[in-house]
């Protein structure tokens, strides 16, 4: 009677779609595009010359995040969530927060993180695992 009971509770978690918000999300369901600085661009908001967007499912919505190119062998790169929402933008990426570029103030960070969150955004309207080359999207 107790496994019908857990069966219960857990079976609608199985059949949940990527875009649920029980979903967890796997590694091969991330969409990715680099990205990198080009000579004239002033507002680039980040510490680091190249990198790639990515973006995932993640709570019923689409999650962005720039992740840092790093050496070969190198276990793990800095990442940050990309997002125009300025709780989100300051308290979840406090830990990376240095992969930001400096600037003045929250707003200027908005400013300048937007169009990324965008782009990033509309990585998740491709197929899941879908790797796409600069300029593509």
């Amino acid at each position: 009677m107790i496994g019908f009971a857990y069966a219960a509770v857990a079976l609608p978690l199985f059949f949940v779609s990527e875009r649920d918000f029980f979903h967890f999300p796997s590694e091969d369901e991330v969409r990715v595009q680099s990205i990198s600085r080009t000579d004239n661009e002033s507002d680039w908001p980040f510490s680091v010359p190249s990198g790639k967007l990515a973006c995932l499912w993640t709570t019923g919505k689409p999650l962005a995040i720039f992740v840092e190119d790093v050496p070969e062998g190198d276990p793990q790169g800095r990442h940050v969530i990309l997002s125009v929402d300025p709780i989100e933008l300051t308290v979840l990426n406090i830990g990376n927060g240095t992969l930001f570029a400096p600037v003045d103030s929250v707003e200027e960070l908005i400013r300048r993180v937007g169009p990324y969150a965008v782009v990033g955004e509309r990585l998740c309207d491709q197929p899941p695992g879908t790797v796409l080359g600069p300029g593509e999207l």
